[in-house]
């Protein structure tokens, strides 16, 4: 009878198994799964084009050519330059600088003043950074940098010096606003 038992045991020990094993178990593992569409990323745009050649403007505002007029002590000149400025983005900013413009460039330091440019957008002016208009356009921004020929210079200081502009230029550069690391 001990053999009996054992077959019993070892065959209910077997159905048992089976059970659980062939489905009349709760071996179950349920999953779901559910698509989305994040979209498309696209980023944005900046630039900066000189729309048409800039002009030269004496202290009454006349137009002057550059290239032959003679400053002397006391002259203050102005080169307006329209640029066309591209700024797509969310959180697009950016300045406008210029390069190539030193204060040792041909004259004595202490007997001129360079600015830096001055900005407008439809004649009224604004300051870096600069942002996109709402509608996403390009927008026509207007840098005007001041040259001066100090009054204050004294003596035969600067009689033939030369400031050589040929090569500065605007330089647009991104900058970063809130929200961004």
């Amino acid at each position: 009878m001990k053999n009996s038992t054992l077959v019993k045991g070892t065959a209910a020990i077997a159905v048992g198994a089976a059970l659980l094993l062939g489905g009349g178990g709760t071996l179950a593992n349920w999953n779901a799964e559910a698509t989305a569409a994040p979209g498309t990323i696209v980023s944005g745009d900046l630039n900066v084009v000189k729309s048409v050649n800039g002009v030269w403007k004496d202290r009454n505002g006349a137009t002057i050519d550059i290239s032959t007029y003679k400053v002397v002590p006391g002259d203050k000149l102005t080169f307006t330059q329209d640029l066309t400025v591209t700024l797509t983005g969310n959180k697009m900013a950016a300045n406008v600088a210029t390069t190539g413009i030193t204060a040792t460039n041909g004259f004595t330091p202490a007997n001129v003043s360079v600015s830096t440019p001055a900005l407008t957008v439809g004649g009224t002016a604004v300051a870096n950074p600069l942002k996109p208009t709402p509608t996403g356009a390009d927008q026509t921004v207007t840098a005007t940098i001041t040259f001066e020929f100090l009054s204050t210079t004294t003596g035969r200081a600067d009689t033939t010096a030369s400031y050589s502009f040929n090569n500065v230029a605007f330089q647009l550069t991104q900058v970063t606003q809130s929200g961004l690391s």
